[in-house]
């Protein structure tokens, strides 16, 4: 659970590859800017045509002035070709990206930066995959996808290498396909499903010597209730939110079942650590985090309007352009859709149509599992299964790389479980042991209808209709929340959820004897939906979103509930509710987690620092913690990550430092497991709190703080932190600045590394928040300069109220529309996002578009 970084060598290969680049974009200040000003689309009034694409009718579209088309069509066919169209004029390098990143040929264009990464895909065979469900997918849904290829092709074939500025080096991009926009929806299966790289971190940890008992002090059992549709119930006694005996209690179960152990125990610690290495990772060269978004919803009866409310905000990484595309299409009979596309796919992701809103959380079911096959004695192109020996299915790859001669090959073998991961460690040899572990994913299952979904949703009227839309959204594993005219909200769990013959998915399980197989998927019903909640709210920060107790197993590990616990507490302070208090809330930077979990700990464990010395250190204890132990009235900060203090600062490097220290202390080596990761944290300083009075916490707490105990471990590292601030910032705490850090860098994905023109593109801007806040500001992590910055969080902000006469979404991304670094819509709504300004997708009053920029009419 550690931040990658691809290998220096390779970084520095793509850097001298990318400088070519640089020298065909230096000629802009040159006099040559007529070549890349070739490449920005014209603005005024344009007329093109597509009779080569199949328009049935002209399409007319309007660019307001934050670059946002309007597109009027007279049919869904021509809406989608006029997208396609739309989407290359705008975005057709990052399409491309996109498309290279799923087929694994990234390597192509950025040399061996990319080659983990493409390995990585090609082991997995998304894009054989893609093919194979297109042919399975109903004619409707390949008819639209091919629409939309006919449109991006008009683009690719009218512009040619003048496509996209980056072509003037690359060449022209290849035609589009409809199983490149399929490609879209394999990397989201990919990356936001769970969760065998936690499988992985674990067994290295017990390769390496940790207790089985202590692995549930890093990532301990959630109780939290799994209630969407309440809010998290006071538990008696004072004791904590959701019937925690303490917030910072390190609930858990006993350690884990015999067979998994055994299986995890066997596969070497040199290997497991070699195929981490080999592992893209986020932000490295891995596209998206392992946790995502906010949604909340509320009911007609809740909403000052009359009509129900939806607020979502996906929290992907950041780049340049962000991934997502607003646009509004208008069709004949006040049918409409409105909301964020993402480059690549013809449909609204998240928005709504004239009678339904829709947005997604991830849900973090563990739909992925490592398992350890056996080989044959004798006959290594053979494995254990419970019906005797098998041979591995095997397939030949090969990479093209630039800077290189040839190709690089690469064998790929499956078993019954899936794709063989060891071979990133050990191509085709023996695995340690006589052993490989092969990998099962739900998100690589065949038969993919996620894009017959999609298109349902999108035509989608009621919470029913959505639900038989949902059912078909087969990965990846996402909370679907939705609202309809008549004021109705649901939220309705899609993906697939394998059932497990034995065994929790915490550890990679045998896979030789069958004991852990999957034996299908649950069924669409017996998945945990709520439809109109009593309560008339629902809410999901990716925290527990069922009961432990239910009877569809979801997974055992859930990220925090702090987020979702802060929706409802300013959920819970108007009676009646509205879409610009909504928006208010998506920019919210209160963490719970510091207010009612570390801070009250810090408090109870750690003295103030001495009068001695120079007194920086107790200037930065105080304006955390106030006047320390058993201080109430006076308790110092509250846990509001402002950009604009100094506290978070303090308070981020001083857990970082805190949980650094606890880990080296209790074995774990450096890089196997995040220092920062809150749940760990909390489960540390409940147990140092409560170590005088409960054996098992004083256990934990003398494991991972040593013979010193915990409030010794947390006063040096607040002296460390202490001292790694100072250098940095200077020797006054009160001066420190959360934003001088925790900075929101959104870079294009080749520019970035390439000398004088980064800086060129490169958009920045100071944030607020945290990774525990609603306005999601996900640290980068490790131990550089740029360890606080902001690296995730919501790309994309949107409020969708049923009861709006215009039926205008709120909206606005991170970057600009434009993915043309010298487009004036490039980083243009930065801005605004920073400052939590809306645009109106239609109707009336947008304070930041201006009038009408373009127009544009595509002509059959």
């Amino acid at each position: 659970m550690s931040d990658g970084e691809a290998p220096r060598p390779r970084r520095r290969r793509l850097r001298r590859i990318l400088l070519a680049l640089a020298g065909v974009l230096a000629l802009v200040p040159l006099g040559g800017a007529g070549l890349v000003g070739w490449t920005l689309p014209g603005e005024g009034q344009v007329r093109t045509g597509l009779a080569a694409a199949g328009l049935a009718a002209p399409v007319r579209i309007t660019y307001d002035g934050a670059g946002v088309p309007l597109i009027r069509a007279d049919s869904e066919r021509d809406a989608w070709i006029a997208m396609g169209w739309l989407h290359a004029r705008d975005r057709m390098f990052q399409m491309d990206a996109m498309r290279r990143g799923g087929a694994g040929r990234l390597s192509e264009w950025a040399g061996e930066g990319m080659l983990r990464s493409d390995r990585f895909v090609r082991l997995l065979g998304l894009a054989r995959r893609a093919e194979e469900d297109l042919a399975a997918l109903p004619e409707e849904v390949r008819d639209m996808l091919e629409a939309y290829a006919a449109g991006v092709n008009a683009w690719i074939a009218e512009r040619g290498r003048f496509a996209a500025p980056e072509y003037l080096l690359l060449g022209p991009p290849e035609p589009w396909t409809p199983r490149d926009s399929l490609l879209w929806g394999k990397l989201m299966g990919l990356w936001l499903s769970g969760n065998w790289r936690v499988e992985l971190s674990r067994a290295r940890l017990l390769a390496a010597g940790l207790p089985a008992e202590r692995l549930r002090d890093l990532w301990p059992e959630d109780a939290s209730a799994g209630r969407p549709d309440l809010p998290p119930r006071p538990a008696p006694g004072g004791a904590a939110p959701d019937g925690r005996s303490d917030a910072a209690s390190p609930a858990g179960p006993a350690a884990p079942a015999g067979s998994a152990l055994a299986a995890a125990r066997a596969v070497a610690g040199g290997h497991l650590d070699r195929l981490a290495a080999a592992l893209p990772a986020f932000p490295a060269d891995a596209p998206l985090p392992a946790s995502a978004s906010n949604v909340w919803a509320v009911a007609g009866a809740r909403s000052a309007s009359g009509g129900a409310l939806l607020a979502s905000d996906p929290h992907l990484g950041f780049g340049a352009p962000i991934q997502w595309y607003l646009v509004r299409v208008e069709l004949p009979g006040g049918r409409f859709l409105a909301g964020a596309t993402s480059p690549g796919v013809p449909l609204i992701v998240i928005g709504r149509n004239e009678r339904l809103a829709w947005g997604f959380t991830t849900t973090h079911s563990d739909t992925q599992d490592v398992f350890v096959e056996r080989l044959v004695p004798g006959r290594p192109d053979h494995y254990e299964t419970p019906e005797g020996p098998r041979p591995f299915l095997v397939r030949e790859e090969r990479i093209r790389v630039r800077g290189m001669a040839e190709p690089v090959p690469m064998r790929v073998r499956e078993t019954r479980h899936g794709p063989v991961i060891s071979d990133l460690d050990a191509p085709g040899g023996v695995g340690d042991g006589g052993t490989v572990l092969a990998v099962a994913m739900a998100n690589l299952a065949p038969g993919d209808t996620a894009a017959a979904g999609l298109l349902a949703l999108n035509r989608a009227r009621s919470v029913e209709e959505a639900a038989r839309a949902a059912a078909l959204i087969t990965a990846p594993p996402q909370n679907l929340t939705v609202a309809d005219a008549d004021g109705r909200i649901a939220l309705y769990l899609t993906g697939r959820v394998p059932v497990r013959r034995s065994g929790d998915g915490t550890l990679p399980a045998p896979g030789w004897d069958g004991s852990a197989d999957w034996q299908g998927f649950l069924p669409f019903p017996a998945l945990p939906h709520v439809v109109d909640p009593p309560s008339g709210v629902l809410a999901n920060a990716n925290n527990r979103v069922a009961p432990a107790e239910g009877t569809a197993f979801l997974g055992r590990d859930w990220f925090g509930d702090w987020r979702f616990r802060r929706i409802f507490e300013l959920l819970g302070r108007a009676e009646r509710l509205d879409a610009a208090g909504f928006a208010a809330m998506q920019t919210d930077a209160v963490s719970l987690f510091a207010r009612e979990e570390a801070l009250p700990a810090l408090r109870r464990l750690v003295a103030p620092p001495g009068a001695g010395g120079d007194g920086v250190a107790l200037a930065a204890y105080r304006l955390v913690l106030g006047e320390g132990r058993g201080a109430v009235a006076d308790g110092g900060w509250d846990g509001r990550m402002d950009a604009d203090r100094p506290e978070p600062l303090i308070f981020h490097a001083w857990l970082r430092a805190f949980g650094r220290a606890a880990l080296a202390t209790g074995g774990v080596p450096e890089g196997a497991w995040a220092p920062s990761a809150p749940e760990f944290l909390r489960a540390l300083l409940g147990a140092a709190v409560r170590a005088d009075s409960e054996p098992e916490a004083a256990a934990s707490a003398a494991h991972w703080c040593g013979p010193g105990g915990c409030a010794a471990l947390a006063r040096a590292a607040l002296e460390e932190a202490v001292a790694e601030l100072r250098a940095r910032h200077g020797a006054d705490p009160a001066r420190w600045r959360w934003g001088e850090a925790h900075v929101a860098r959104f870079e294009h994905p080749l520019l970035r590394f390439v000398p004088g023109i980064a800086p060129l593109v490169r958009l920045a801007v100071p944030t607020p928040g945290d990774g525990e806040t609603i306005n999601r500001g996900t640290l980068r992590g490790g131990n550089g300069p740029d360890a606080f910055a902001h690296v995730q969080g919501a790309g994309l902000r949107m409020v969708l109220d049923l009861g709006d006469p215009d039926g205008a979404p709120r909206a606005i991304i991170a970057t600009g529309q434009s993915g043309h670094p010298f487009s004036r819509h490039w980083g243009d709504l930065l801005e605004p996002w920073r400052d939590g300004t809306m645009l109106r997708l239609g109707g009336t009053a947008n304070p930041t578009a201006g009038g009408a920029a373009a127009r544009i009419v595509l002509a059959p």
